[in-house]
Parts: structure tokens; C-alpha cells; sequence
């Protein structure tokens, strides 16, 4: 059984192991390079404190790289699950085979559980390959992404670490338990692939915000939380202002809410343009010529402004990780357990 499940993965193992290896070449030849460079642009920015102007260009510079590779990681997992998982049983029913090799010494458990372990191991592996150089590689631009792509962000988060490795197991895993309740190819791989795809989405908007408490806390408005105070010079209408999804001293969190309280610590409610504010514009910090500058944010948050922020710092990247991980482990067994009694009480 092992020869046998050898010499069918092999062309599909060929083909990933050379993705991969184009892929480690390409990231060995340009990582030591983009570190050397983060190294050098934080050395000159630190003195003159311009290292935020730094980060955007730098991040700049490499934003489709870094989106490009991440994609990869992402896209990885549900490869597997939709040309090895889904494929891998039902083959065998639509062409007869299995009822060949179940008349042989092989039982119907060790079949099943030859082709799960070899090529189930040989996808995770790949996963996990996958995922840690592109974590290795993308450190200096995870350190100066916007926070909508910061580690803890949604889009990256599942692209880094050992997550993917959880993810390509449960698609497998999947795709196989798929397959062998529907015993067609295509409805199989179509079915998985929507399937993995809907818990993909589930987990990010309903699971992995709750994985931890998150902390709500409250913060002084400035450069780092404010996107824009908009002053009418006309003054008929009221300042706006817009926050920026990040908090001061929490770089790189991810921010479940982000809202701004008045001074009775009330919510503020937000438009497109942002939250409307009463501070002074005919005389003081906000009146023109002054208008929207630090003096203006002192006073505002002289008046009693506030952000008020729910997230999951950055420092719980590596805690979520194996919690999500483990996680997607547990789905793969139930769907492996499931697996071996389908084939032994309803497949013939």
C-alpha cells in the first residue's frame, strides 16, 4: 500500500516540491537583502525621528512582493484540500479499484489509513514549509505594515507561522471525507473548496476575535490614533474627526472597535467623514490660521476626547497560532475519525 500510494502522489509531490524550491531560492536571494536594508533605513531614521515616513516607503517598495508571497501561503492549503484531498478516494470509487485491493490482503481501515498518513504528512509538511519561510522572509515588512497588514491582521495572520500547517491538514482532510460522501470528483472538490472557504472566512469574523479576552481601553488622541481633524473655515458646521485603527503604544494589534468618546464618555457617532466634535474654531488651538495641528489635539484632548479601543495586541500572535492550530488538529481527527467509520459501515 505504501508503494501504491507512493507512485500516485508522486507526480502531484514533484510538482509542489518544485514550487517550493523555486519559492526558497527566490526568498534566499532577497531576504538577507531586505533585512540588510530595514536594518540600515532604522539606523538612519532613528536620530532624526522620520522613521514613520521610513516605514511607508519601505513597506511601499515591497508591498506587492510581500502580498504576493502571502497569498502563496494562502492559497496553499486549499490546493491541497481540492487536488489531494477530494480526488484522492473518489478516483478509486468512480473507477472500481478500491473493491480490487479490499479483495486483497489490504482492509479497508489500512487503506485508508495508508493514503491519509503518507500524503496527509507530505501536505503538511509542505504547508509548514511554506508558511515559515515566508514568515522568516517577510519580518522586516510585518515590523512596518500598515495595521490593516499587520500580523495580527486577518489577511496575514493565517500566512504566518504554523497555522498553515493546521489549515492544509483540516483541507485534506476534508477534501477526503467530502469525496467519500458525495463519489464524484468534481462535486467533491467543488464542495470542498466551498466549504473550506466558508470556515476560512468563519474563523477570523467569529472565532479567533474571542480566542483570548480582548482588552478595551481607552487612549489620549494623537499622531498615532488620528487620521484626520477635518475644520470647517466657514464654521458651519462642526470639526470632524476620523481615528486611525491603531493605538498608541500597541503597534501592530488588531482592533476589533475603535470609537471616540466625548467628554461624558459617551459614543460618538461616525460617518464617512468622521465623528463630529465641539471644540472652539473662532478663537484658540483650532481656529484658523492655526487649524488642525498638535496644539489643536491637546485641546481636544484637553476637553475630555477619547479613543476607545477593543484589541488583540501583538504579543498574542504566537498564543493564537497554536490555539488555532490546535483547533483546526481537533476538526482533522473528528474528520479522520469520521473518515474510517464511513468506510466501514456505509462505502461498498
Amino acid at each position: 500500500m505504501i508503494w501504491l500510494t507512493w507512485r500516485q502522489l508522486r507526480g502531484s509531490a514533484a510538482m509542489m516540491a518544485a514550487v517550493l524550491v523555486i519559492l526558497a531560492v527566490a526568498l534566499a536571494l532577497t531576504g538577507p537583502d531586505l533585512a540588510a536594508r530595514y536594518s540600515a533605513g532604522i539606523a538612519a531614521c532613528t536620530p532624526a525621528n522620520t522613521c514613520d515616513r521610513f516605514y511607508d516607503q519601505f513597506f511601499g517598495g515591497h508591498e506587492f512582493s510581500f502580498m504576493a508571497v502571502s497569498l502563496v501561503v494562502l492559497l496553499l492549503p486549499a490546493l491541497v484540500g481540492l487536488f489531494w484531498g477530494a480526488p484522492l478516494i473518489t478516483r478509486e470509487l468512480e473507477a472500481g479499484t478500491h473493491l480490487m485491493v479490499w479483495n486483497q490482503s489490504i482492509t479497508r481501515g489500512r487503506w485508508l489509513a495508508v493514503k491519509l498518513a503518507l500524503t496527509g504528512l507530505v501536505a503538511v509538511a509542505a504547508a509548514g514549509l511554506c508558511g515559515l519561510m515566508v514568515t522568516w522572509w517577510s519580518d522586516p515588512l510585518d515590523k512596518v505594515a500598515a495595521e490593516d497588514l499587520a500580523l495580527m491582521a486577518p489577511l496575514v495572520f493565517g500566512a504566518r507561522g504554523i497555522a498553515p500547517m493546521g489549515y492544509a491538514a483540516f483541507a485534506f482532510v476534508l477534501g477526503i471525507t467530502v469525496g467519500m460522501l458525495v463519489r464524484r470528483t468534481l462535486p467533491a472538490m467543488a464542495l470542498t473548496l466551498a466549504a473550506f472557504a466558508a470556515i476560512q472566512l468563519a474563523m477570523p469574523l467569529l472565532v479567533r476575535p474571542h480566542l483570548m479576552p480582548p482588552i478595551t481601553s481607552t487612549f489620549e488622541l494623537g499622531i498615532t490614533n488620528v487620521d484626520g481633524l477635518n475644520i470647517p473655515r466657514d464654521g458651519g458646521a462642526p470639526p470632524r474627526l476620523s481615528l486611525n485603527p491603531a493605538v498608541p503604544g500597541h503597534l501592530g494589534s488588531w482592533i476589533l472597535s475603535n470609537n471616540l468618546l466625548d467628554p461624558s464618555g459617551r459614543l460618538i457617532p461616525t460617518s464617512g467623514e468622521g465623528a463630529a466634535i465641539k471644540v472652539s474654531t473662532t478663537s484658540g488651538p483650532c481656529a484658523p490660521p492655526a487649524g488642525p495641528g498638535d496644539g489643536c489635539l491637546v485641546e481636544i484632548n484637553r476637553l475630555g476626547y477619547r479613543q476607545q479601543a477593543t484589541y488583540q495586541p501583538l504579543e498574542r500572535f504566537w498564543p493564537f497560532q497554536w490555539i488555532e492550530t490546535g483547533i483546526y488538529s481537533l476538526l482533522t481527527l473528528s474528520l479522520t475519525w469520521l473518515s474510517f467509520w464511513w468506510i466501514r459501515r456505509r462505502l461498498s
